[in-house]
């Protein structure tokens, strides 16, 4: 099962036609994606299930129905277990960026990170997950898969924001801090996140931190 997120809500690609009573069940092959995106933007669409029987084929398709982009990062943690992030666009985000022509993933996660926060000796320890989220450019919908690894690093020095890429803040946290700082992101970043972090106290009030 695949999930390819539109701002915040995720259609999901499935190898079952029936997944939920709630879902509208789409073969991908008839999808139209362009039409799907903006339902969901317009809030007419929260459900969506693209099924297709080959699940070695669902990510080919989807690069036939929009233009296809690749980009790596990181989830990064120090000695003292806490987790590198970065503020942009009014929300806690990981670093990653655009791969570059015939670089290889992993390499584009250790620029990325390197580029976005400042941090060094990063140290990859293994591929998390392969996200994927619609976006727009130029007036145009683009698919984006992101390749995310776990990084370590025992760099102790100053962070420094890339505020051309429009990031304000580099900040690491500790394990109190992701959580609050997960109320204020993203769902795809939420899936790299073991589960602890996804479960707050109720009565933590939404912060920035």
């Amino acid at each position: 099962m695949y999930k390819v997120f539109v701002k915040d809500i995720p259609i999901i690609l499935s190898t079952e036609k029936n997944i939920g009573k709630q879902y509208t069940a789409i073969p991908l092959k008839l999808a139209r994606f362009k039409k799907l995106i903006k339902k969901i933007n317009n809030g007419e669409l929260l459900y969506v299930n693209l099924y297709h029987k080959d699940a070695e084929k669902i990510e080919k398709f989807l690069r036939k129905k929009l233009p296809y982009v690749e980009a790596a990062g990181g989830l990064v943690y120090n000695d003292k277990r806490e987790i590198l992030f970065i503020y942009r666009n009014e929300k806690w985000d990981l670093p990653k960026g655009h791969i570059d022509k015939k670089e290889a993933h992993e390499a584009a996660a250790i620029r990325e990170v390197e580029e976005e926060t400042g941090v060094k000796d990063l140290v990859v320890r293994r591929l998390i997950d392969k996200t994927y989220h619609v976006f727009r450019r130029n007036g145009k919908f683009k698919l984006k898969a992101t390749y995310w690894y776990e990084m370590y690093t025992e760099y102790k020095g100053d962070l420094k924001p890339e505020k051309s890429e429009g990031i304000k803040k580099v900040k690491w946290k500790n394990f109190e801090k992701s959580q609050k700082a997960l109320r204020k992101s993203y769902e795809n970043i939420k899936l790299l996140f073991p589960k602890e972090y996804l479960t707050t106290h109720p009565n933590d009030r939404v912060s920035q931190v």
